[in-house]
């Protein structure tokens, strides 16, 4: 009678092990449910939205970039040199021609980066358009970071 008793028991706890693991599982389940909207492929509204803040975002920053090579220019115009010393206006003008050269590679990075962005509004797959939009973003932020390394070698006095 004794077996009879146990195995009700264990009929019984079964269940409720069963309950409690589910009860546990269910808010599992449910983050990972509302977390899948995240991972979706966002809609071609959303990508012409991504599309146009890169653009904006391009256009503020090269705004920026030019501002920034103005002001680099005059600093170095200003710089007191001797001008008797042919050295420093070899340096003035090698500076000059990198600054030049700045310049010349940031109108390609914009021209390059409008015509990325062209492409990638004519693109219809959608999942390789915003795979093209992340590209397009690293690529920006490289351009930033090789704008920023070589003003900081054009401002640093030899």
């Amino acid at each position: 009678m004794a077996k009879k008793e146990k195995r009700r028991t264990n009929h019984f706890a079964a269940p409720v092990l069963l309950a409690f693991a589910l009860q546990s599982f269910l808010p599992t389940a449910e983050a990972l449910s509302a977390s899948e909207p995240l991972t979706e492929i966002p809609t071609k509204s959303r990508q012409q939205e991504q599309i146009r803040e890169l653009q904006q975002t391009e256009q503020l920053q090269q705004l920026q970039r030019d501002q920034q090579l103005n002001n680099l220019q005059q600093e170095l115009r200003s710089r007191p040199m001797d001008h008797g010393d042919s050295r420093s206006q070899q340096q003035l003008d090698q500076n000059q021609r990198k600054l030049d050269q700045l310049k010349n590679d940031q109108q390609l990075d914009r021209l390059q980066t409008e015509q990325q962005l062209n492409q990638i509004q004519r693109e219809p797959n959608q999942s390789r358009r915003q795979e093209q939009i992340r590209q397009l973003q690293r690529q920006q932020q490289m351009n930033r970071l090789q704008d920023q390394q070589r003003k900081f070698q054009i401002q640093r006095p030899r």
